[in-house]
Order: structure tokens, then sequence, then C-alpha cells
């Protein structure tokens, strides 16, 4: 009978594994996840059919971003998007390869190194799609991201929380559709993603959490239980499905490789149902049995495992090669700690930053575009009070990790380490661990880890649940929580619509960022406001003396406004700082050409050149020093690279003409005059140049033709008037001759040209008269 008994567990223990596959396996597991649920019947007392769960997350994570759909383009976004070629027909589709995410080779030393090729291609599509750079469309195409990402973040808590169980039908039984409902809540309306959904930019993030999450539900998919067969408990097909979309999310952004990682945990924990304490002690132990133990011998196991490792270092091989010359320079304002002398100095600074990160998990109140540029300052010291931010973080993730590891529920164990695998491995790749990255805290890079933020948060309230009496006091926190994220979700949404509001939001946040200032400048000089653009750019330079691009842009205003001694001084130390800042040297050479030190100047130009060899502005420039010198062929040739460099560049063109009609030779601007209006159709300033020529060649006829589309372009400008007018007059159409030079004076009153050739005319017109009687 004792035989027998044995027999009959045997058969049972095999098919209760057969059948519990992957949740964890065995039916007081099961027990256990059933009363994680029953703990927040509660709060969530009805269970919404599954449809009417994602119709709610998705209406409620909708809702919070839908503010940001008439959005401007925002800070990176101008580089990203506005000025990237990468979007714009002319550009073969195969240059996005080669490209990185700004639109530079990937080989160029001045690359970023951020390949994100997919996340371009959608740019491209809704570029085309759009006929132009118009916002709505890039802003709803990410509003709806998010909505579908929340929307599939039900089915990834149902299996974290409710795991793999199927039925003898092969359908998963116990969805934990409480805690999923909460969890999925509490992430779409999370305050800390309205970087990445308001900001055109985030995009990134939100297609590679979107195949982050269908690579590990493909996953999931391979221990799906179809027979009774030992082979189908993983599937190869879905395995290598999860690795290629693995590899999608990463040519999204880079930390989408991390999704392995998280596969391999689930499948080690979950699947494999290892305990690590009782593994550890084993080893500490030496024990023997631990060769014997099944997950060693489950050849399944170790082949998906292989596949994961094979699959994963391909891609991390590839994406090396791609990279070309190395890993991207940064500079010590993006990630002073990186920069730091001693060890302790970065370990602790490094943990402080992991602690600001778990804050903003907590407490997404305090929100910043950039937190670069002294926005923290560097912990110098154990003695710096900032230090129990560090200790507070590792007595919680000790706590944690111990619960993980030593608690006796095997399903309470088993949440806490998805929950922090979730919240850990996809922040891995920004954790300075591996490599040193560009920036201190990004609120981006936690879109993917506040899904395992969720999770505990999720199952904490469960647990307090189930612990307390009065579960009203828990439901009205719960609320709370969920109100007071969703009204931060509208209002920093609503922030970040335009750079002004987002760049002045940051000021409360961070007052010593330097970036935060020459932002708030830099937008204030291009509407034009100059003396409060130079207050933003002279504290900019205060909190940060290295910032060369504040010191570059407040010498360009200082020069605007001819006070050149100071406009030198600051240009000067620019270029002294990084020698080999191209755009600095440039503008000293424009303050030394104003200051008459062409040598200087020329020199200055000719070192901006070296530093950046395709430099149109800089050849118009140079060009422009060559013509004040009366060194006309020089001047010429300057103009004509710049043209080369960029076909569009007008004022090269028009130079051109205006040097070549000036020195006589007619013939020859006016076929400069003609190639360039070929190349630059619409330009009224290049068609009143040509004008000017072609009446001077006495083709009058198509003078007067170019000169109307000018002045139909753009009908305010007096010399246009101005200069028709002489056309008639030397044509002998004196009526309209006397018509435009009118115009031309109500435009302009004082142009003392134009007077004396109405004096002209009248007077003419006046002699006319007197002989007609």
């Amino acid at each position: 009978m004792r035989l027998g008994g044995s027999r009959t567990r045997d058969k049972e223990r095999a098919i209760s594994n057969q059948h519990n596959a992957g949740a964890g396996g065995w039916r007081p597991a099961v027990f256990k996840m059933a009363e994680l649920d029953a703990d927040l019947d509660h709060i969530i007392p009805s269970v919404l059919p599954p449809f009417w769960a994602k119709l709610v997350v998705g209406f409620v994570s909708l809702l919070c971003f839908a503010r940001s759909y008439d959005g401007d383009f925002v800070f990176d976004d101008s580089e990203a998007i506005v000025n990237n070629k990468d979007l714009q027909s002319d550009t073969p589709l195969a240059d996005l390869w080669h490209h990185d995410f700004w639109g530079s080779r990937l080989s160029s030393n001045t690359s970023h190194k951020s390949y994100r090729p997919l996340t371009v291609l959608t740019f491209r599509v809704n570029y085309y799609l759009s006929g132009g750079f118009h916002p709505v469309g890039f802003h709803v195409v990410n509003i709806l991201l998010h909505g579908g990402i929340s929307i599939l973040m039900l089915d990834v808590f149902s299996v974290l929380f409710g795991g793999l169980q199927y039925s003898s039908k092969g359908r998963r039984v116990h969805l934990a559709p409480r805690a999923s409902l909460l969890a999925a809540l509490l992430f779409a309306v999370h305050p800390v993603h309205t970087e990445c959904v308001a900001g055109v930019v985030g995009r990134a993030d939100l297609l590679c959490a979107l195949f982050f999450l269908l690579s590990f539900l493909g996953y999931c998919r391979a221990f799906k239980e179809t027979g009774n067969k030992e082979g189908t408990h993983s599937s190869t097909f879905w395995v290598l499905l999860s690795i290629f979309l693995g590899a999608v999310a990463m040519l999204c952004k880079e930390q989408g490789v991390t999704v392995l990682g998280l596969n391999a945990v689930f499948d080690i924990l979950v699947i494999g149902r290892l305990d690590i304490l009782v593994a550890v002690r084993k080893v500490l132990r030496k024990d023997k049995s631990l060769e014997s133990t099944g997950m060693l011998k489950n050849g399944g196991l170790l082949f998906r495992m292989a596949l994961l490792t094979i699959g994963g270092s391909t891609m991390l091989y590839i994406r090396w090669k791609i990279m070309g010359t190395g890993p991207p320079a940064f500079t010590e304002v993006d990630n002073p700690a990186s920069f730091a002398d001693s060890v302790l100095v970065r370990a602790i600074n490094y943990n402080y930053y992991y602690s600001l990160n778990a804050w903003l998990l907590l407490c997404p109140w305090w929100l910043c575009f950039d937190w670069s540029m002294g926005c923290i300052p560097l912990i110098k010291s154990v003695g710096d009070w900032r230090v129990i931010a560090l200790a507070a973080l590792w007595l919680c993730l000790i706590g944690l990790i111990f619960q993980a590891l030593c608690s006796e529920d095997s399903c309470k164990r088993r949440i806490l380490t998805l929950g922090l695998g979730f919240l850990v491995i996809p922040f891995l790749p920004a954790s300075n661990l591996f490599f040193r990255v560009g920036f201190v805290v990004a609120e981006r890079v936690l879109y993917l880890p506040s899904a395992g933020y969720c999770m505990l948060l999720t199952f904490g309230f469960g647990t307090l649940s189930r612990h307390t009496k009065k579960k009203k006091p828990v439901a009205a926190i719960i609320l709370g929580i969920l109100l007071i994220n969703a009204l931060r979700c509208v209002i920093r949404s609503g922030e970040w619509r335009s750079e002004d509001r987002l760049f002045r939001s940051a000021l409360s946040v961070c007052p010593l960022n330097a970036k935060v200032h020459y932002n708030i400048g830099k937008n204030l000089a291009d509407q034009g406001n100059q003396t409060a653009a130079i207050k933003y750019y002279r504290e900019a330079v205060r909190l940060n003396p290295k910032y060369v691009h504040a010191m570059n842009n407040l010498g360009n205003i200082l020069k605007e406004r001819n006070e050149l001694q100071e406009a030198e001084e600051l240009l000067s130390l620019a270029v002294q700082i990084q020698p080999d800042f191209a755009a600095a040297w440039m503008n000293l050479g424009i303050v030394q050409n104003s200051l008459k030190r062409f040598e200087e100047a020329e020199q200055s130009y000719r070192t901006a050149i070296k530093h950046r060899r395709k430099y149109p502005d800089c050849y118009y420039n140079l060009g422009r020093l060559y013509a004040d010198l009366n060194r006309h062929v020089d001047a010429l040739n300057a103009w004509r690279n710049a043209t080369v460099m960029k076909p569009e560049h007008s004022l090269a063109w028009n130079n051109m003409v205006i040097l070549l009609d000036n020195t006589g030779n007619l013939a020859q601007a006016e076929a400069v005059g003609r190639e360039a209006l070929q190349l630059i159709p619409n330009d009224h300033s290049l068609m009143f140049s040509l004008a000017n020529v072609l009446g001077k060649s006495q083709k009058y006829k198509e003078s007067e033709a170019l000169f109307l589309k000018a002045i139909k372009a753009n009908p305010n400008v007096a010399s246009y008037h101005g200069n028709l007018a002489v056309l008639y007059h030397r044509w002998g159409h004196l009526d309209s001759a006397k018509k435009h030079y009118e115009i031309s004076l109500q435009l302009d009153p004082v142009a003392v040209g134009t007077k004396e050739n109405y004096s002209l005319l009248r007077r003419k017109l006046e002699q006319m008269q007197k002989k007609d009687v």
C-alpha cells in the first residue's frame, strides 16, 4: 500500500508540475497568489472583465497626457527632429542605419553613439504623413504609444502576479485581475513618464518599452501547455521570437537588450523554481546534492539560457561594431561623479544618484528636464548630510532583498524578486556600472523600471490590507495617490507644451543648474529680448565658469550691441577652455573683424574651419572679410565654398551676385544669380539682386518681372520699390516710377537716394508738362 501510495503521489506531483509549470508550479503557491488578489478586494471590490479593465487603463493613461497633444517641439526635439536631415525624403533610407539618433554619422568622433534607427524611422513616417514639421502628429503618436503600453502592462502584471499556470485546456488560470489592474493604473498615471510622453524624443523609450514587453510576453508563451509531452514546455520558436523582439527594442533604444536578462531571471526563478537561498546555502556548504538538482538537469532550461546568451552576445557585439570609434566622449559637466579621482567619491555619488531616482518614483513632484550642470553638487565626504539618502535606499533594498530570499512564502519570494528584477535590470545601462553615461539623473530612463516599482507598491498595499482591519483608509490612500499623480501628469504635460514654460518650471527644482538659465536665456534671445537674455546667460556663466556655450551666446549678443571688448574677452575665454569649439572661433573672428583686426580675424576663421571642415557659415564670414580687404577673388572663392557645402545659403549667393555686380561683371553676376534661383526659387532677396543686374543689362522686362515677384513675396521692403522705380525711370515708364518712389518713401521716408531720384523724376515730369503747355 505504501508503495502504491508513493506512486500515486509521484504521479499526482508530475501532473501538477506539468499543469503548473512556470507559475511556481505547486498548489500552495496558487493559494497564496489567490490570497494576494483577495487582499485587494476591499480596494477593488469587483473584478472587471479583461476588455473593460484594458479600456479603463487605456482611457486613464490617455487622459493624463492628452494636454500635451498640441505642444511645440521642445528641448532635444529641435536637434533630434527639426534639425535632423534623416527625417527628410532627400536623405536615403539606408543612411538611417549609419547615423546616430541626432543625424550624425556614427563613425564621427563627435557622434553621441546613440543608435536608434527604428525610432528615427517612425519620426520620418510622422514627417511624411504630416507634410512637414507639424508637432501635433508627433505628440499624438507618443500619447497613443503610452496608452498601448499601459494596456499591455495589464498582461505583464498578470503574469508577474498570477504566474503561468494553465488548465488542461491550455488556458491560463489565476490572472490576478485586481493586482494587475491596480499596478497598471499606477503605471499609467505616474508623472515620471511625462518626459517620455510629452517630449517627442521620448518616443525612443516608448518604443523600446513596447517591444521590451512584447519580448517578455513572447518568452512567456514558450511555456504554454499544448499537450503532455515534455518538449511542449519550451517552444524554441517563441524563445527566438523573444530574442528578435529584444533586438528590435534595442534598435529603438539601447536598454532594450536588458529584456533578455529579465527573461533569464523569470525562467530560472519561476519556470526553473530555483530557491536562491537554498542554492546559496548548498554552495557555501559544498553540498554535493546541488549537482543533482532538477534545474541543472533540466535540458530545456539550459538550452533556453544558451539561446539567450548567444542572442544577447551577438546583439552587443554587432552594436559595438556599429558604434565604430568607441564609446562617446562626455564632459565633466554631463556627469561630474564619473570624473572624480577617488573611487569612494564616485561610489558615494553613484549611489546618491540611485537614491534620487528612487525618490522620483516615490514622490514624482519635483521634476526637471535636465539634472546636470551643478543641479546636484558632488558629495565629497561621508560627512555630507545627503549620505542619509544612500543609507535609506540601501536599508529599503536590503529589506526587500532579505524578504525576497528568506521568506517562507514562495509566492512572496517570487513576486519580490521579479519586482526587483523589473526595477533594477532595465536601469542597469543608466547606472554607470558598465560604462560612463552622459547624464546625472534622467527621468526618461525610469519609464521601464517604474513597472517594477508599481509591482512592489501594489504588493505592499496588498500586504498592508491583509494586516489591517481598517480597509477604507488603505483604499483612500491608493485612490489619493492615483488622483494626485494623475493631476501632476496633467500639470507637467502643460509645462512640456512650450520651451518657455518647461525651462522656467526647472528654476524652482534646480536653481543651481547652469543649463536651465542658459536655455531660458536662449529662448529669450530667440524672442528678441536681449536684455533679459543677457541676465540669464551671465547667471549661467557664474554658476559654471567653464560653460563655453553660454559664453559664446552671450558674446554674440554683446557683439550685436556693439559691446565688442567684453564680447572678445568672453569668446577668447571660450576657445581657451575648449580649443576645438569651432562656433566660438568663428564668432571671435567676427568680433575681431569689427575691431578692424583683420589678420587675427582671418586666423580665427581658419581655426574654426580646421576644427569643422564643413562650415558654410564660417566660409561666408571669411568671404565678407576678404571683401572688406578688396580681395575679391578670395571672397568669391570663400562664398562659393559656402554654397557648395550648403546650396541653400542665400547670403553667400547674394553676396556673390552683388560683388560681381559692383565690379562690373554683369554677365557673370547674371549667371550666378540664375544658378542661385534654380536652387532657391522662392528667395525674394535673390530675385531683387538678379533684377538689379538685369536692369543694368537693359533686360527691362525680365528685371521688372523679378522685382514684382520679390515685392509680392515681401511687399514692405522700401529698397524693392525704390529700385523698381529706378528701373521704370530708366525704361521711361515714368508714372509707374512715380508710384513706386512714393511707396518706397512711405516705407522709408529718410532714404536719401530715393529722395534724390524722386526729385529728379518730379522735375522731369514738370518740364514735360510745361513743354506740353
